[in-house]
């Protein structure tokens, strides 16, 4: 299987070019759904397989980084857990993130993949090389994206969009 099966041949070139992920949570790593105990602690789901989409993605040697809007222990802990160094919480302008990113980095635009679901990411969509919504993300934010996965946020579409890249990179579960 190659990634052009997963991927629309206009979209594939883009794809191709990709260094380094960078991924919303809630939403995109999340369903979007946050649950509150009755002593006020947040905790989110995260999909297993998504976890291990991006153990692949670290292991072919790619950068990874979390932005999120919303701070969350649960996703800070997450990060952690699965290894991101790159873990942006609470963070209003999403742009000047990404640009110090970009600039961090050495990285140009077109080098960047960037997954998102909500109004708050589409100043990075409008500049990434490749954006990825899922289907459940805002209609506006779906027009926007070069690529909408077929499953939904929370429920392996990360997993889902990093299967297809390191496809088309060749990158697939190479030692």
């Amino acid at each position: 299987m190659d990634g052009s099966l997963l991927i629309p041949n206009p979209i594939f070139e883009k794809a191709k070019l990709v260094r380094y992920l960078l991924l919303d949570v809630d939403g995109v790593l999340t369903n979007g759904i946050v649950y509150m105990s009755e002593n006020g602690e947040e905790t989110v789901a995260f999909s297993v397989y998504d976890g291990m989409g991006l153990g692949l993605w670290k292991r072919a040697g790619l950068g990874l980084g979390f932005i999120s809007g919303r701070t969350s222990m649960s996703v800070a802990r997450k990060a952690v857990d699965w290894g991101i160094e790159e873990c942006y919480l609470g963070v209003e302008n999403k742009i000047e993130t990404y640009c110090e990113l970009l600039i961090r980095h050495g990285l140009k635009d077109e080098e960047i993949a960037y997954m998102g679901d909500d109004l708050i990411d589409l100043a990075v969509f409008r500049r990434v090389g490749f954006a990825i919504s899922v289907p459940n993300a805002m209609d506006a934010v779906k027009k926007e994206a070069h690529w909408i996965t077929q499953k939904r946020g929370g429920e392996g579409a990360v997993r889902e969009l990093i299967d297809a890249i390191l496809l088309v990179q060749g990158k697939y579960m190479k030692e």
